[in-house]
């Protein structure tokens, strides 16, 4: 079970960024994906996370209105589209699965590595 978490750089306030996580080694249908963030010097947080069954989703009031999480399970990939983004949002970050929006939410068992995310004029 592999994730690989791309798409961050650097972009100026109110840009735009995609990130992607694609999945190898296994179905990504049948598991729930968050997305995670860590700025220097802060705990890591919750962002976003999307059901494996009825694509319900979750938002962190801080990028609610600003992100969109979608998955594309065609092409085994799940994506966090992240609009008017803010200096606050600078931070790596990091997608996760699990069989549950529960488990996903809190201890999920599948990391994949980070993608630095840089909001600076």
């Amino acid at each position: 079970v592999q994730l690989q978490a791309s798409g961050g750089g650097l972009v100026q306030p109110g840009g735009s960024l995609r990130l992607s996580c694609a999945a190898s080694g296994f179905t990504l249908d049948y598991y729930a994906i968050g997305w995670f963030r860590q700025a220097p010097g802060k705990e890591r947080e919750g962002v976003s996370c999307i059901s494996s069954s009825d694509g319900s989703t979750y938002y962190a009031d801080s990028v609610k209105g600003r992100f969109t999480i979608s998955r594309d399970n065609a092409k085994n990939t799940v994506y966090l589209q992240m609009n008017s983004l803010k200096p606050e949002d600078t931070a790596v970050y990091f997608c996760a699965a699990d069989t549950s929006m529960e488990q996903v939410t809190t201890t999920p068992r599948y990391w994949g590595q980070g993608t630095q995310v840089t909001v600076s004029s």
